[in-house]
């Protein structure tokens, strides 16, 4: 793995980390959702890991066809550059993409322990996959991500970072609503 594509990989480890401690501290409420329609952390976790493992199976199946990997254009670079920027803004919502949404809304979730074995199992799978993956394929295109285009894999795993940091805003949200205590207790030790 190249040393850029290592510290963000390094980045999306710490990120899911701190993202799951928070899922976890909200204990029997991680359940609860904070308003009616609203997701609970527990569907905030099973979108991002459900995200991520399907990311990941299609990047597998591209490299197998490696040699018709297409370049990436400058327009895909600025769309990239413009969707980091939006899911960086507090507060911002987005509608999740129809399948993903409706699958997180739809009935029994794992238990967040159960996403955390999963998660970490197809992190490994992840950091395998960029272990081995080729230098030569770095600037072509793995991924066709829904807003930004065609993206490299470095772009990938940005946007992973980038989309976990913009649910880490939400389960903060949540974790406001669900124990408005928290917080003060938190800043009062700091």
């Amino acid at each position: 793995m190249n040393h850029r594509l290592h510290l963000k990989f390094e980045q999306l480890e710490r990120s899911t980390e701190r993202l799951l401690a928070s899922a976890e501290a909200l204990g029997p409420d991680q359940n609860k959702a904070p308003a009616p329609g609203k997701w609970s952390a527990v569907q905030v976790v099973h979108h991002l890991l459900f995200v991520e493992e399907n990311i990941l199976k299609y990047v597998q199946k591209k490299l197998q066809a490696e040699e018709l990997l297409p370049k990436v254009g400058f327009f895909t670079k600025l769309q990239v550059q413009f969707v980091r920027l939006m899911l960086r803004l507090p507060g911002l919502k987005f509608k999740a993409p129809r399948g993903v949404a409706t699958l997180t809304d739809a009935g029994e979730l794992p238990t967040l322990h159960e996403m955390r074995k999963s998660w970490e199992a197809s992190r490994r799978q992840m950091e395998r996959l960029l272990n081995e993956f080729p230098s030569r394929q770095q600037n072509r295109a793995v991924f066709p991500h829904p807003r930004s285009g065609r993206i490299t894999i470095y772009q990938v795993i940005e946007h992973l970072v980038d989309h976990l940091l913009h649910h880490q805003q939400q389960l903060d949200r949540i974790t406001k609503i669900l124990r408005p205590t928290a917080g003060v207790r938190a800043d009062a030790h700091a």
